[in-house]
């Protein structure tokens, strides 16, 4: 299956939203239409924040972010890669892989020397692209691990 990065567009906005919504907010701590505002801030944004889309016959099937700040960051560290998800149908592909590598790409192209990120359980994916863990915690009952890695 081929598939292509790309940078969002505001015709991503609404699938790209409902995928994000799906996968990290369904719990109530973030609408629909406020993840989306904030896709929309991304693309009004000065060029240094950026969201990338994957894509499978002209369908947004992915995404991942390059930000300043996390939502409810425990740590004060930035920047950050945030909210790579992948549907369903799609994973295990290397789509994740490619996601990733445009977030990087494109870190090092506006100057970060270092990415930082949250996550709950892809320890050894993120460990495979290069990526160590800084600190191992548990929030709220359940564990949650940082990484970080250094880029260029």
């Amino acid at each position: 299956m081929q598939h292509s990065v790309r940078p969002l567009l505001a015709t991503d906005i609404a699938v790209i939203a409902a995928l994000r919504y799906a996968a990290f907010f369904s719990d109530g701590k973030r609408s629909l239409d406020e993840d989306a505002a904030g896709l929309f801030d991304l693309l009004r944004g000065d060029g240094y924040e950026a969201a990338f889309v994957a894509e499978a016959d002209g369908r947004p099937i992915g995404t991942c972010l390059f930000v300043r700040r996390e939502i409810a960051a425990l740590h004060d560290v930035t920047p950050w890669l945030a909210g790579l998800v992948v549907a369903s149908p799609y994973r295990r592909l290397g789509i994740g892989r490619s996601l990733v590598g445009a977030v990087e790409h494109h870190a090092a192209k506006v100057g970060c020397g270092k990415l930082h990120l949250y996550t709950e359980d892809a320890e050894p994916f993120y460990h495979a692209l290069g990526w160590n863990v800084t600190e191992r915690m548990i929030v709220e009952g359940d564990p949650l691990i940082l990484m970080d890695k250094a880029i260029g």
